[in-house]
C-alpha cells in the first residue's frame, strides 16, 4: 500500500501531513470538506470538521466569519443542525487559522486524520 503512495495507518498518514506546508493542507482541506459535502451533505460535512478541530457551534460560525464566510448565509436545517452553504465550506479553513493561530494547522490536520477513510492518499 505505501509504495502507491497510499497511508497504512492514520499515524502513518499523520505523519506525512505533517511535513506538508500550510498551503497544501488547506487545500486538501477545502477538497475534503467539498467531497464529503458530496457524498454525505453538508450537515455531515460540518459535524465531522467540527468533532475533529474541537469546535462547537459557535466556534464553526466564528471560522466561518473570520474566514470569509458570509453570516448572512448561515442558518439550521429542519432539525435544528448548523449549516453553511456548500460552496463556502472553503471558509473554514481560512477561518480556524485565524481564530487559532497556534493550532490552526494542528487543528486542519486532526480532520483530515479523522476523515482518514475517506481518504488516504498524499
Amino acid at each position: 500500500m505505501v509504495a502507491t503512495g497510499l497511508s497504512e495507518t492514520p499515524a502513518a498518514y499523520r505523519a506525512k501531513l505533517l511535513t506538508q506546508d500550510d498551503a497544501q493542507i488547506d487545500a486538501w482541506v477545502a477538497g475534503s470538506l467539498r467531497d464529503i459535502a458530496k457524498r454525505k451533505g453538508v450537515v455531515q460535512a460540518i459535524h465531522e470538521f467540527g468533532k475533529a478541530s474541537g469546535l462547537d457551534e459557535d466556534g464553526l460560525a466564528g471560522a466561518f466569519t473570520a474566514g470569509g464566510g458570509a453570516a448572512a448565509t448561515m442558518g439550521r436545517d429542519d432539525e435544528g443542525r448548523l449549516i453553511f452553504p456548500a460552496v463556502a465550506l472553503w471558509a473554514l479553513v481560512p477561518g480556524i487559522r485565524t481564530v487559532d493561530p497556534a493550532r490552526g494547522k494542528d487543528r486542519l490536520i486532526n480532520f483530515l486524520v479523522a476523515t482518514f477513510e475517506e481518504v488516504v492518499y498524499i
